[in-house]
């Protein structure tokens, strides 16, 4: 999700798709929005309804900017929110990357249709962060526990 990236300079999205790959996983969809709430929650409400998605993954738009408004589009179709990956990014992010500037970040997961949401700033620095660090670790204990 952004305004000021396209397909060809985007490096965040292919990370994380690279990032899945090289774990095993398959990635069955990718695409680049712009910043628009309304097209953005469209888009993953039919991806929440895709029987062949399991984690879902966006990133950009959790800045506090005008434009930022990622978290705004996926919070209502939350079933429940993870609120300890958003607590948990932050401070890894506060003590390996960007210090006190990490209060800044709205980062969320959470989960809906048995799948799993996660919200992630959209620098190549808090992809690593949060791919390596939290979601490639958790992502599929998540995944049970949303399915039970």
């Amino acid at each position: 999700m952004s305004d000021s990236r396209t397909v060809d300079t985007d490096e965040s999205g292919p990370r994380v798709r690279a990032l899945f790959e090289s774990a095993g996983h398959q990635v069955v969809r990718h695409d680049l929005l712009p910043n628009d709430e309304t097209r953005v929650r469209a888009r993953l409400a039919d991806w929440l309804g895709a029987p062949d998605l399991e984690v879902i993954v966006v990133t950009g738009g959790t800045g506090l900017g005008s434009r930022d408004r990622s978290v705004e589009a996926l919070r209502p179709l939350l079933e429940k929110e993870m609120p300890g990956f958003g607590e948990l990014f932050r401070m890894l992010s506060f003590q390996e990357q960007v210090g006190t500037a990490a209060i800044l970040s709205r980062a969320t997961a959470g989960t809906a249709h048995g799948k799993v949401v996660f919200s992630l700033p959209g620098s190549r620095a808090a992809v690593e962060l949060a791919m390596t660090r939290i979601i490639l670790l958790e992502a599929g204990h998540a995944l049970r526990e949303a399915r039970r």
